[in-house]
């Protein structure tokens, strides 16, 4: 029995992507949890400003809406993540571009209104629950560019097409 150099390779995940994809999970969960937080129990809570603003009926659609959007744009993420880690290099690249948008966003909207808060803690609190989930994914798209995980990249490449 003879063995494929390329198929192993593409077997053998480095463990770079490996962790690349566990901190992709990561920043979902903690973009699920820093939401929740936010909506429902931080106060003032965003359902209860959205509550002074709108109206009860309107602020349940308007988080229920919100929530929707980030089911959809958590399961869209999640998608990609899975199929780095199969070695896709279309999703990889596909990730470090909403990486790069997502972070160029959080530059700009930090740079309006974020240090106009009432207080240190709120700037504080602000900044770690808006960057925490950044940070998370900008560390997978490190670890998702080294010379290991261009390796694992290039050979799944190869592989898909030799098989089409």
């Amino acid at each position: 029995m003879t063995t494929n150099p390329e198929t192993d390779q593409r077997r053998t995940r480095p463990k770079g992507v490996e962790t690349a994809f566990l901190l992709l999970l990561a920043a979902i969960a903690v973009d699920a949890l820093v939401w929740t937080l936010d909506t429902f129990v931080i106060s003032p809570s965003g359902l209860d400003e959205m509550r002074t603003e709108m109206g009860e009926s309107q602020a349940i659609q308007q988080a229920a809406m919100s929530a929707g959007f980030l089911i959809l744009a958590s399961g869209l993420f999640l998608f990609f993540a899975f199929q780095m880690r199969q070695g896709r290099n279309w999703a990889r690249n596909t990730l470090a571009a909403v990486a790069a948008v997502v972070a160029f966003f959080l530059i700009n909207s930090m740079s309006m209104n974020e240090f106009d808060k009432a207080s240190t803690a709120d700037v504080i609190y602000d900044v770690f629950i808006s960057v925490s989930p950044v940070f998370l994914v900008a560390g997978a798209v490190l670890l998702m560019f080294l010379p290991t995980a261009n390796t694992y990249f290039s050979g799944t490449k190869r592989t898909d097409q030799q098989a089409a």
